[in-house]
């Protein structure tokens, strides 16, 4: 009983995992579009131009402006581009069926919304009206514009719901067995074919649903909002304990990207999310609302001061023999945390060694998220709190942001963290790099060596382990079995440098060809004929080839 809850917790941990880590390819583009958008906006503010008569230049304000349009092509469309990074991210074979199934089941989603509000009356008729007073009147009757596609406003959240069903309809499909004269059509090809009618019927289910949800998602963020400072130190415990799973990115996209961070009308127009809304607060000028940043602007102090804080009191506490090896491994971790923003090297370090000294963190962390943002600090990035993001989106935005919060509350965070740390670690004893039994196990610790000590098996581990499988009920192989049998045939794993598919074909490259069993290919493994193109093994399989073809990779652990 315990073993099957044990499997059950694993498995839960896992899907998180992997959903959370399916964020970061959508994410990954938000840096750079941000750094274009930061630096384009802080440059044509203009309240800021004002201020500073060297910028009231065309050719710079052209410049700056094109920065600021490229930049804003992402976060405009941040719902496509989470329907089709999550589709990729979560797809472990045939990516490129993944993401054309996303673009095109986010649109058939879109459309057919439109279809509906259309048909029922529904659609706001926004004919003569200005910008503002169109988009003042679609977000009254919760609607919006996407691709010149007037819909349903669905947000980032119409994005990544696209980007789970287009997983789940790609996972089935590309191992469907379909007759063999549409074989053209089977696998990859088919996802994109069932996207189209399983979108629609979950645009009719948003129809219904959608209006109630969404009235409830806005209360939420209300209670959020209202939550004030315990809500923010509440919230920046929770995401640093989250992040040992890889699960802190399912809290901090929504967070930063749909409702859940907050309802904010700039301008004359409402903004979901932390992201959009600092964003617009820029390009709009004037005070920003700290209730936008509370979830941000304490990260900065605690990345670039209290984890370097941390690890001074590690290197203090090191034994005297090995400060200076220890110095330069913890004095790089530091400096990557102060300028990138990136954590995890000295996290997972005390987090391997001393599990009670993270929690501290954790609560460190979200006391200096609370104290930061009562004191008015409202500056955002939308990743990376470190130096670099913290001048162009807080330094370089002005006063507004009240970016001077910010080294000021850092040296009380690094006097917090180095203090808090030295006593923990002398009153425990806890084994951080330098006081180790062994002076050869000085070193950083990474995720997976801390996770796989932690008992929560990662989503490598788990595509690299095989299942045992049985025969089917007719007796005939199961496509496991047919995959094990073919990669002997083969003359085993070794002998097998690649392995693809074309529309009828299984082909799979060999060192040697001489030891392929080409008899037990055609007469015991079911294939319909046998052909060599060099070093290249091709067995015809007809749609059945592609299965065969990802069941190999998987048992082989290539082509991830």
């Amino acid at each position: 009983m315990e073993a099957q809850e044990g499997k059950k917790r694993n498995n839960l941990i896992r899907g998180f995992e992997m959903f959370g880590r399916s964020f970061l390819l959508p994410v990954s583009v938000l840096p750079a579009a941000g750094i274009l958008q930061g630096l384009g906006s802080a440059f044509t503010n203009a309240d800021t131009v004002k201020m500073y008569p060297w910028m009231q230049n065309e050719t710079f304000q052209f410049v700056m402006g094109f920065l600021s349009t490229m930049g804003s092509a992402a976060f405009k469309n941040l719902p496509i581009i989470f329907a089709v990074g999550v589709a990729v991210g979560l797809a472990k074979h045939e990516k490129g069926s993944a993401a054309i199934s996303g673009l095109l089941g986010y649109l058939t989603l879109q459309y057919m919304m439109n279809f509906l509000l259309s048909t029922s009356g529904q659609l706001v008729d926004t004919t003569g009206m200005d910008p503002t007073k169109a988009a003042l009147a679609l977000a009254d009757k919760m609607q919006t514009t996407v691709l010149g596609i007037q819909t349903m406003d669905l947000n980032v959240f119409g994005g990544i719901i696209t980007g789970v069903i287009v997983y789940f309809v790609h996972k089935r499909a590309i191992k469907m067995h379909v007759p063999r004269v549409l074989d053209f059509f089977s696998g990859p090809r088919l996802v994109p074919i069932l996207i189209m009618p399983v979108m629609a019927m979950t645009a009719i289910v948003f129809f219904f649903v959608w209006p109630v949800v969404q009235t409830g998602i806005a209360a939420l963020s209300v209670m959020i909002l209202k939550s004030g400072t315990i809500g923010t130190f509440l919230y920046g415990v929770i995401e640093r304990l989250l992040l040992p799973f890889g699960l802190h990115h399912g809290l901090n996209w929504p967070v930063r990207t749909t409702e859940l961070g907050g309802i904010f009308t700039i301008g004359g127009r409402q903004y979901q999310g932390t992201i959009a809304a600092y964003m617009a607060s820029l390009a709009h000028g004037g005070a920003i609302n700290p209730m936008i940043t509370r979830f941000s602007s304490g990260k900065f102090v605690y990345n670039m001061f209290g984890l370097p804080g941390a690890a001074l009191a590690m290197y203090t506490c090191a034994k005297p023999e090995n400060k200076k090896k220890v110095g330069s491994l913890l004095f790089a971790a530091a400096a990557t945390a102060f300028l990138t923003g990136v954590t995890e090297p000295i996290e997972f370090t005390f987090l391997f060694v001393a599990p009670a000294l993270y929690g501290i963190h954790a609560i460190l962390a979200g006391l200096t998220m609370a104290v930061t943002s009562a004191l008015g600090a409202a500056y955002l990035t939308p990743t990376g709190h470190g130096l670099i993001n913290f001048i162009i989106y807080g330094v370089l935005q002005g006063t507004k942001t009240k970016w001077y919060i910010m080294p000021i509350v850092g040296v009380f965070c690094f006097a917090m963290y180095y203090a808090v740390f030295t006593f923990a670690i002398k009153k425990f004893n806890f084994k951080t790099p330098g006081r180790e039994d062994d002076d050869a196990d000085i070193k950083l610790h990474g995720k997976d060596e801390t996770r796989k000590k932690m008992g929560v098996h990662t989503l490598k581990d788990e595509n690299k382990a095989t299942s045992m499988a049985s025969t089917s009920s007719d007796g005939k192989l199961s496509t496991h079995d047919q995959a094990v049998a073919l990669i002997e045939a083969h003359g085993g794993s070794e002998n097998i440098s690649d392995v693809d598919a074309c529309i009828t074909r299984l082909r799979i490259n060999v060192k040697d060809k001489a030891v392929v069993d080409k008899d037990t290919i055609v007469n015991k493994l079911g294939a319909m004929g046998f052909n060599e193109s060099g070093m290249q093994m091709q067995s015809i399989y007809g749609g059945h080839a592609n299965v065969l073809k990802m069941e190999i990779q998987d048992i082989l652990g290539i082509g991830e």
